[in-house]
């Protein structure tokens, strides 16, 4: 997992706001650490935050730190901005990121690296934590990035 140095998206997109229920993760990304939930019942993994568990119902779910490494399950190129910060901005590539050492749970997020790359599904990937310090509140973002 690495830090972004430089930031990836532009400044003046809308700050995630931490709610009770995913604060563990965006507090996790300030820290460049991925939690994801798991049930404390049945060890089921989980994504996104919930107040049961998706498997057995149960309402004992911790947060667990994650390893930030995955595969592309899917991916998309867009060309068109969904939000005024980004216009000039595109294209860029959203992946879907499945987490195979935490039951397969699937993550999105921005792919780094060159917006017209070639994309295979499978390919390997690691996190990196792009931190937007100057913006109030600080807030942290994850993006994914080709390993080898």
């Amino acid at each position: 997992m690495t830090q972004a140095t430089e930031t990836y998206l532009p400044e003046g997109l809308p700050i995630p706001v931490a709610e009770t229920l995913d604060e563990p993760f965006w507090s996790g990304l300030r820290k460049n650490v991925i939690r994801v939930q798991r049930c404390k019942a049945c060890s089921g993994w989980q994504w996104g935050p919930e107040w049961i568990c998706h498997k057995c119902h149960s309402f004992d779910i911790e947060w667990q730190e994650v390893e930030g490494r995955g595969r592309i399950f899917s991916w998309t190129r867009m060309w068109h901005p969904v939000h005024p910060a980004l216009n000039g901005h595109g294209p860029y590539i959203t992946v879907l990121v499945e987490l195979p050492h935490a039951g397969n749970i699937r993550m999105v997020g921005n792919l780094l690296g060159d917006p017209k790359q070639k994309v295979e599904i499978g390919a390997q990937v690691e996190a990196v934590f792009e931190h937007h310090n100057a913006a109030d509140p600080p807030f942290s973002l994850l993006h994914w990035k080709n390993v080898g």
